[in-house]
């Protein structure tokens, strides 16, 4: 029998707006289903019914069956009697999720003494076994911990054990796994599975890394518009997909044992619940569009061995055999002309040699005194050539955003040198620096704050090119409208009319108004649906080559870079831990670090993620005010649990810099005993096997 039963769910919000369109679910004891989509396909909502969260301007109609036992209409305090006993929910922000005024124990402990008459010393107890079964270390502790006092890891983790406090039959992870790192998200994962081994729960993950539920599910669901458009068996859904809509996700996503190249991007945005097309949703974007698509929507119907399609040419793409890259045109980008030539003999067009940035640690209210040092860039060197993309990858923490904030600023660093286009920053006067900043521009992360919402976008593209006195605005900003893909009467819009993608290109277009030399790009892709993310990516690969920019990119998904950078540099706690180009970094990474980032990246590939080695780190970044003697990798690093006592006390004792590795062209690592080795079964290498 089924824990969970959803039949015909329907949620319509006050306007008529249904945001959940008849969504039909079951889920066994044990079974991981996975449901993805991009934004507004209505995933969120669907569990926010199905645990009664919703806001009481929302009406729910359709039935949820826990057991049995009917959901929707329940009263409340019945309903809290079921929630968080039979069924929990993993949010996807720990942090305002949790009351920021209790301690974690006390937290867990009021969750487990709800459901279960338990003295409160008891329940103190269990809160502490809890937090040490998800892996929180020194559990006694960190039970008296206040929220903001746990990095995000702990608290997705602690979050974790709120849920399972009761042994719940079902667990609803909303997200889980968002906002973390790669490196930390393999740890959750990890905890996701133990819960599951200790409860034998159900699970139903909500994420839109299909990575992941490459890796999790046992069935997936994919959502579009508020609707169910493809169901079924993990395998065959990402093996042999039978809705355009479902190849097209599966076809943008960059993979990190991937080949460089073009991604397959998925043309146009997802539909307003607001205001639906004629019969098929995903019609206006979908490249295998008749006639008939535009009469009515389809339903979802039985396509054998448990698969479900709402496409009325799923039949034929099954017949054909297409895959998503046969039905999705793949972008031709012409190569650019500048790398060509070799690197050595291009221009360097930014240079960093051994940079720093520390921050006083201040103490006190009113005398303030200084407690320490926060060593948040430590020494980094590297440059980048004419035509070349320099990723700058780590967790957070790790010094990115630092790095990039001192070669935006133009300001002498306080200690190493930062020369940008042959200039050295130390050296430039106020009018050096101003001609200098036309040159250099950046493209922010998240596109709706780096855009003033009260001016149209024509004025927000023109404002650089009027500080700098240049003429022939407005012919300029339709011809930078055009080149980013977006129409020249769009200017007159404002971006909150624009999609998230949209958004994104007129940032873009924003940096290159005054041809600037070098860009970089801050996790200019990471707030964006897959899908749209593709049709960035290629963008930004086709500017690079059309106009001979220079990027540094940085990133945490792995998988980005892969695609778009020629060279990466892999930071740890403000130093580089690993540098070279990046088929040399991805297929053969030699400092432990790397490896471990690299080992944790999911891929789109339910065989290959069953079978892979993780390589997972113990513990959360140490503090860069308190980093390691010696080696800072080595609190973390697996390699040094191996080592002799002699080589370890060297890794105490001795801080490594990035040394040449025997035999490289273009690849070091900051590792007293580097080694080489694949932590990434490729595409190719797994066919020949």
């Amino acid at each position: 029998m089924s824990i969970l039963e959803v039949r015909d769910l329907t949620v319509t919000f006050p306007g008529g707006i249904e945001a959940v369109r008849g969504v039909s679910y079951e889920v066994e004891r044990g079974e991981v289903l996975g449901i993805v989509g991009e934004s507004g396909s209505g995933k969120s909502v669907t569990s926010l019914a199905v645990m009664g969260l919703l806001p009481q301007n929302a009406v729910v109609s359709g039935s949820v069956r826990l057991h049995g036992q009917e959901l929707l209409g329940m009263k409340e305090d019945e309903l809290v009697k079921v929630r968080g006993k039979a069924i929990s929910m993993i949010f996807q922000d720990p942090l305002s999720a949790f009351t920021p005024v209790y301690t974690i124990g006390d937290q867990i402990a009021e969750a487990v003494r709800i459901h279960q008459k338990l003295a409160k010393d008891k329940a103190a107890t269990r809160a502490v076994e809890l937090l040490d079964l998800v892996g929180i270390p020194n559990p006694k502790l960190r039970a008296k911990a206040f929220p903001h006092e746990f990095s995000g890891g702990m608290r997705q983790r602690a979050m974790i054990a709120m849920a399972i406090a009761n042994d719940p039959d079902l667990l609803i992870c909303d997200e889980p796994t968002t906002a973390l790192d790669v490196t930390i998200q393999a740890q959750v994962l990890e905890v996701l599975k133990t819960a599951q081994q200790e409860t034998g729960a159900g699970i139903v993950m909500i994420t839109h890394d299909l990575g992941v539920i490459a890796g999790m599910a046992d069935r997936v669901l994919v959502m579009y518009a508020g609707r169910p458009v493809e169901q079924g068996p993990v395998d065959d859904l990402y093996y042999r997909p039978r809705m355009p809509y479902t190849m097209g996700l599966l076809a943008s996503i960059p993979r990190v044992d991937g080949e460089e190249g073009p991604l397959v991007p998925i043309e146009g945005n997802p539909p307003s619940p607001a205001s639906l097309p004629p019969g098929c949703p995903f019609a206006p974007r979908c490249p295998m569009k008749v006639d008939m698509c535009d009469d009515e929507e389809p339903e979802l119907t039985p396509f054998g061995g448990g698969r479900h399609v709402a496409c009325i040419r799923a039949h034929e793409i099954e017949h054909k055999g297409l895959t998503g890259a046969d039905v999705f045109p793949v972008p031709v980008i012409p190569p650019s002309d500048v790398v060509r030539v070799p690197r050595a003999e291009r221009a360097t067009v930014l240079e960093l040699d051994d940079m720093k940035k520390h921050y006083p640690l201040m103490k006190g209210a009113i005398f303030k005194r200084r407690v320490g040092t926060v060593f948040a860039v430590d020494g980094i060197s590297f440059d980048i050539a004419e035509g070349e993309t320099l990723a700058l990858v780590g967790e957070s923490g790790c010094g990115k955003t630092t790095t990039l904030q001192q070669i935006m600023q133009l300001q002498p660093p306080q200690d190493g040198r930062v020369v940008v286009l042959g200039k050295d920053s130390a050296k430039l006067d106020q009018a050096g620096r101003k001609a200098l900043r036309g040159d250099l521009q950046i493209v922010f992360q998240d596109p709706m704050a780096a855009l003033d919402p009260r001016m149209p976008v024509g004025d927000i593209i023109a404002e650089p090119l009027r500080a700098h006195g240049k003429k022939d605005v407005s012919a300029k900003v339709a011809e930078l409208l055009q080149l980013v893909g977006l129409a020249p009467e769009h200017a007159e819009r404002y971006p909150q009319q624009f999609s998230g993608g949209q958004r994104q290109r007129i940032g873009i277009a924003r940096a290159l108004a005054l041809e600037p030399k070098v860009l970089v790009l801050d996790e200019p892709v990471s707030a964006l649906d897959v899908s749209i993310q593709a049709g960035v990516i290629n963008l930004l690969e086709e500017l690079k080559n059309r106009l001979g920019l220079s990027y540094l990119f940085v990133a945490h998904d792995l998988a980005v870079v892969r695609h778009l950078a020629d060279r990466v540099a892999v930071m740890y706690l403000g130093r580089i831990a690993e540098i070279g180009e990046v088929k040399n970094v991805y297929d053969r990474p030699a400092h432990p670090y790397t490896q471990a980032l690299l080992s944790a990246i999911p891929l789109p590939d339910p065989e290959m993620e069953r079978t892979r080695k993780r390589i997972l780190l113990e513990g959360d970044l140490p503090s860069p005010a308190d980093p390691p003697s010696g080696c800072r990798f080595r609190t973390r690093c697996p390699k040094f649990a191996r080592l002799s006592e002699a080589e370890r006390r060297r890794c105490v004792d001795e801080e490594p810099s990035v040394a040449r590795l025997t035999g490289a062209v273009d690849h070091g690592a900051a590792c007293h005993y580097a080694e080489e080795i694949e932590v990434i079964t490729t595409s190719e290498n797994q066919e020949e096997e």
